[in-house]
């Protein structure tokens, strides 16, 4: 290619600023757009196929395996049955377990979900790439009735430590069973983790099974028939809702599943949280692909400026072509030189699109992870890499059709103009 044929392209288009820059914004803004929807949409499966990590089993009562993810990791939907207490003893004492963390669900507050556990939980859950949970505010629960609440829940209901709330039996947002003559102070706010967590209410076993004494029938007891506020400490359930299992040794995982799975003493279900994360994602992935899809139509839009903006002025340069003719260019010259303007037009645009994009992502990043622990990456990587050079090529080829035109113009006027 002719150094003179680039430079004369770069020319021509400065000489028609204000279509090409028009041309060169609607291309910018679609890449800006698929590049924003692409890393959010990886974002998304990253924080979702991570959701709960470092956890070897989820153990619960027999169901599939998604049914058990989504109610003792999302908090949805409610379990077939509950695991006994001794059956979760067995398992905590089976060889070559590192810990458990048992969950109790069933209570509410105020739609948000109540999780009974054990301290054990703020140190052994995990999520993104085996990090941590975090105290934002306080300290995790102790004995009697102390609540810790997730991020989420904290800012939407606007509380703060000390306050006091209630708990609602059953897990809608309105509930006409309330745990009227228990309130719990929250001693604890935790850092955005991105998870269900941060719409959950987490408090004590012993303080769950407290409450509940006396609803054997599912309603509400006689008022003088509840209240063991002296020994809510010594209190422990008869069932749990589900078990996160921790092992010594990867390789006794599946074993161990096994194990479970076929426990005659009990139904039960032990599934492995990374592969029901992924059924699961399958499952819920659609909406993601077909955001997929209408960001790469919009990219095709933005391309197919480059051929309206090029074929729209072919007319108007036929002059400009008989005299570049009459100095001397080929007709080939003339094709390339159209071309070079539309690949011109398409790098500029993307790297225009990809320099918005990364500041977008930069101004969002802290925003999404300090509110909802949503990490954001900012630097560009390669898939920036491939739409600048892939836009480059595809600008190429949306500009063969009217450098075709301007090459068969070029070769019917000669020098002179014949409209």
């Amino acid at each position: 290619m002719k150094p003179a044929l680039l430079s004369l392209a770069w020319k021509s288009l400065a000489n028609r600023a204000v279509s090409v820059t028009l041309t060169v914004a609607t291309i910018a803004l679609s890449v800006a757009l698929f590049l924003g929807v692409e890393r959010v949409r990886d974002s998304v499966r990253d924080s979702f196929n991570s959701t709960i990590s470092e956890t070897d089993l989820i153990v619960g009562a027999r169901s599939g395996a998604i049914n058990l993810l989504l109610y003792s990791v999302f908090h949805l939907g409610d379990p077939t049955a509950n695991i006994s207490w001794d059956s979760y003893e067995l398992i905590d004492t089976a060889p070559d377990v590192s810990w458990t963390v048992p969950i109790s669900l069933g209570d509410s507050h105020r739609g948000y979900r109540v999780v009974g556990t054990t301290p054990g939980f703020f140190e052994h859950y995990k999520y993104g790439r085996a990090r941590d949970l975090e105290m934002r505010e306080g300290r995790a629960f102790g004995d009697g009735r102390e609540a810790v609440v997730g991020a989420e829940v904290a800012r939407q209901l606007g509380y703060g430590l000390g306050n006091e709330i209630l708990l609602s039996h059953g897990i809608g947002e309105v509930s006409f069973a309330e745990h009227s003559d228990h309130d719990f102070r929250i001693v604890g706010i935790l850092a955005p983790t991105g998870t269900p967590v941060d719409r959950s209410v987490l408090v004590s076993l012993e303080s769950i099974e407290a409450i509940h004494a006396g609803w054997n029938t599912g309603a509400a007891p006689r008022a003088e028939s509840h209240g063991h506020e002296d020994g809510e400490h010594e209190l422990m359930p008869d069932s749990v809702t589900a078990v996160l299992v921790g092992l010594d040794s990867p390789i006794r995982v599946l074993s161990l599943q096994r194990q479970i799975n076929t426990y005659e003493g009990e139904a039960l279900s032990a599934v492995l949280p990374g592969v029901a994360l992924s059924q699961l994602w399958r499952v819920v992935g659609v909406a993601e692909r077909a955001f997929f899809a209408v960001s790469v139509l919009v990219i095709v839009v933005g391309l197919c400026g480059i051929l309206t903006a090029l074929s729209a002025g072919l007319n108007e340069r036929r002059r400009e072509m008989a005299v570049l003719r009459a100095v001397g260019a080929r007709a080939s010259d003339v094709f390339f030189l159209l071309i070079l303007e539309a690949m011109t037009i398409a790098f500029l645009g993307a790297l225009v699109g990809i320099v918005i994009a990364t500041g977008g992502f930069a101004a969002l990043s802290p925003v999404l992870s300090g509110r909802y622990g949503f990490d954001l990456p900012i630097a560009p990587g390669w898939t920036e890499l491939a739409v600048l050079g892939g836009l480059t090529v595809t600008g190429a080829l949306f500009g063969l059709w009217p450098a075709w035109r301007a090459l068969r113009n070029a070769l019917v006027d000669g020098l002179s103009i014949r409209i």
